[in-house]
Parts: structure tokens; sequence; C-alpha cells
């Protein structure tokens, strides 16, 4: 398939645009403010601003195949309707998808921003092709997407696939979803942050708390020194991270679960004590069928991921 696709990262903060090649080169790419609270209709129109800009800067204008959006919140995939997404107040059945190819004359197609991932993942990462993926991304939330046997499984209404608001803990933290002890509230970097901060009184000496912006970062980096708190805090992180998993690997027999987002840049510390705590959890006969990698999309993961869209939708 030859030509590029226009992928849009929509963030919270931050919404990035490339433009991708078929190999998922980012030929050329863009970053603007999402500005959430400006109103759906003001965010889809600078998106659109900026595909046009983007697209004719690099001179591919009768080249683009289509625009892929990874998008938070539950999607109506067939319409690329954004039913409802907790982060982004009033978007309540956006149709994100009609709007941008009005505004920008290309076909559009959107899906839940961690589906993309694990389609990017299943597109251009180290585990190309593999057909039994579990990708997670472990960021502001928990993400999840499955593809099985080469099939990105969306259940009946096509919101299938939210891995982080399985319970791994009934009586756990309170999660944004309205549950509790989601995998969400326990692994994400807002739930780590947040049980770091839970421990200030008891450890009032830990060196993250002389950081001035708490972050997951800041406790990992703290764990690996040695610091108590810190490794409290991981522990249980990691913990439910392991159980969640092992939940998965029983349920969907992966070849592979991919970790993403920003918790993942703790690297080998991180995926040296999931993977300890998944092998105590798994039974014998799944021991060896599958394995545990961090994504090395890393910064580009949300605008490839979403270019992916258009490729796997059309395959």
């Amino acid at each position: 398939m030859n030509g590029y696709v226009v992928g849009i990262d929509l963030g919270g903060t931050e919404t990035k645009i490339g433009i991708v090649d078929y190999n998922g080169n980012i030929v050329e790419k863009s970053i603007i403010p999402t500005l959430v609270s400006r109103g759906s209709e003001d965010v889809i129109d600078r998106i659109a601003e900026s595909v046009r800009k983007l697209v004719h800067t690099s001179g591919v204008e009768s080249k683009v195949l289509g625009i892929g959006v990874g998008s938070p919140g539950s999607i109506e995939r067939e319409s690329g309707t954004v039913i409802y997404s907790p982060n982004f107040p009033g978007w309540k059945n956006v149709p994100l998808s009609r709007r941008l190819e009005e505004l920008t004359g290309f076909t559009t197609y959107v899906e839940n921003d961690a589906n993309a991932f694990a389609i990017g993942e299943w597109a251009f990462g180290t585990f190309k092709g593999t057909p039994n993926i579990v990708a997670l991304t472990l960021g502001t939330g928990v993400g999840g997407g499955v593809i099985s046997r080469g099939e990105l499984i969306t259940g009946s209404q096509g919101f299938g696939g939210e891995l982080g608001h399985v319970i791994i803990e009934p009586d756990g933290p309170l999660c944004g979803c309205g549950s509790h002890g989601c995998l969400e509230a326990l692994a994400s970097a807002t739930s780590i942050v947040r049980m770091a901060k839970e421990f200030r009184k008891r450890y009032p000496d830990s060196p993250v708390f002389r950081q001035e912006n708490i972050t997951a970062r800041t406790v990992f980096d703290a764990a690996k020194t040695g610091d108590e708190m810190s490794e409290l805090v991981v522990e249980r992180a990691t913990k439910a991270l392991a159980i969640g998993i092992a939940g998965f690997v029983h349920i969907f027999n992966p070849d592979v679960i991919i970790l993403g987002g920003g918790v993942s840049r703790a690297g080998n510390y991180l995926l040296e004590k999931v993977e300890r705590k998944v092998r105590s959890y798994v039974m014998e006969s799944f021991r060896g069928t599958f394995k545990i990698a961090l994504s090395e999309l890393v910064e580009d993961a949300g605008i490839k991921g979403a270019a992916s869209i258009v490729y796997f939708r059309s395959k």
C-alpha cells in the first residue's frame, strides 16, 4: 500500500499530529495544545487546520490515504463517534470522524487510544505482525488493547478491551471510573504519585518529597536507590500489574504482552519486577508461552498507533 497516513494522537494536554509512511516513518510532525476547555468544536477545528497545514508543507496532498485518530474514551468505531470521554468534559456523542472528514476532505477512522497503541505495535513495533498481542499503556490512566489472531477485539458495542478497569483489589482505591481497586487505580502514573503522597507523614524524609513536582519517575528512581517508601509503592503497583497481566494471559493466551506509556520508562527495573511476580500467578501450562516486553515506539507511539488504524482497517 503506497501513500501516507495522517496520525493524530489526541491527548488531554496536547495533540500530536504526524505524516506517516507505510513503514512507520514519520516524515512531518507537529504538536498543538488540545485546550479541551474550549469545547469539542474548537478542538476539532484547530486539529483540522493543523492537518491541512502539515499535509501542504510535506507536499503529499495527493498521496494521503486517510486520517487515523487515537482518542481517549468509548468510541463507536463504525461512525467514529466519541460516545464519552471522562477526561474531556462535554465530549458526549461527538462525531469526530465526520467533522474531520468535512474539514479536511480525508477519510477518517477513530479508535480508542489504547486500541490504537495495540494496532501500532502490531503494525510497526518490535513484534510486528504477531497474531496475538495484549498491549497496555501505563500513563495517566491504564489503557489496554487486544489483538487475537490478527483481529482487534472490540466487543459488541466496540468498547471492549478496557483492561485498565479490571478490578484487582475489590476494596482498593477509588478509580476515576467510579469503581474501586481497578488496575488503573493501582498501576497508573497518577495512582503511583497518589500512593506516594499518602506516605508523606510516615516517611517525611523520603527523597521523593524533596522534589517540587512528584512524578511516577521520581518514585521509581528513588526505589532504585533503596528508598523504603518508594519501594513499598512500586511493590504494590507492580503486584497489581502482575495480577492483571496473569489474568490477561489466562483469558487471551497472547504471544506477547507489551508495556508502553510513561511508567514503562522505568525500563528493565519495572520489567524484572513484573516478570517475577507474573510467574507466580500464572498456571503452569501457560509458563513459557508468552513474553512481556517494553514498547520501543516510545515518544511517537501515539502518532504511529493512530496512523496504523488506517492500514489496519483497510487490510
